[in-house]
């Protein structure tokens, strides 16, 4: 099924490894120019590597979301040399674990700037333009811990959910506008995230999701490449589970 993007520029935070470069590469794969963002120069230059296999354009900027200046400057660059941002995938590594009588406030301003403010900040900086065209896809990237806690991850549990919260909002303001907003909620999914977290257990991880395996970072890449594209157009304000069924909660 041709996605109806080919052309289209995309900007993808976090897009130098995990669910973040697969979603890049997803959407390479339909045609879509690429701008990925990252604040590790050796994997970013890696992932240009990896992208440039797809033969469309692709461009870099070494960038850190929680810098309040990052977004301006990551969709600038974008423009001048991509050119204006048609669909933003907006993605950043999970905030530090522990429980709420854990974490300090420390964390938690490292969990609002990362996962939400980042957010917040990118699609205030593509918006106004999308909104000109008529025409704009706007993906976060969050957690199933929107719709369901998650133990031992405050942090995580409070800032998806507030993205979810923007995405919904948003979606209802500027649909008519011809800009689709969604949101993505990752299970357990096989990046460096979830090792870090499950350690020795990452084995038996996959036991306890009903398909019987964890996922795969481009699993979640092509949900992500389905919703920016033009055959996603009356999907709109949705939060899509991507869990393998893991969660209780009913999408």
């Amino acid at each position: 099924m041709d996605l109806g993007i080919a052309g289209k520029v995309a900007l993808v935070s976090g897009g130098s490894a995990g669910i973040g470069l697969a979603a890049a590469k997803s959407l390479a794969r339909e045609g879509a120019h690429l701008c990925v963002s990252a604040r590790n120069p050796e994997r970013l230059a890696n992932a240009v590597v990896e992208l440039q296999e797809f033969g469309g354009i692709v461009h870099a900027v070494l960038a850190d979301v929680e810098d309040p200046a990052a977004a301006v400057r990551v969709v600038a660059e974008t423009r001048d040399v991509v050119g204006p941002v048609d669909i933003l995938v907006a993605n950043a590594g999970g905030p530090p674990a522990g429980r709420f009588v854990d974490v300090g406030l420390a964390d938690w301003d490292v969990a609002v700037q990362r996962n939400l403010l980042g957010t917040v900040r990118l699609v205030h900086a593509v918006l106004p333009e999308m909104r000109a065209r008529g025409w704009g896809r706007i993906v976060t990237i969050t957690s199933r811990s929107v719709r369901e806690a998650i133990d031992g991850l405050a942090l995580s549990n409070a800032t998806r959910a507030a993205v979810a919260g923007v995405v919904r909002t948003l979606a209802r303001e500027v649909g008519r506008d011809g800009v689709l907003v969604n949101n993505v909620l990752p299970g357990p999914i096989d990046t460096d995230r979830l090792r870090e977290l499950a350690g020795d257990g990452l084995a038996g991880r996959g036991e306890a999701v009903p398909v019987g395996r964890i996922g795969r970072p481009e699993e979640v890449g092509d949900v992500v490449a389905f919703l920016a594209s033009a055959r996603a157009s009356f999907v709109n304000g949705v939060s899509i589970l991507v869990d393998g069924g893991e969660s209780h909660v009913i999408a």
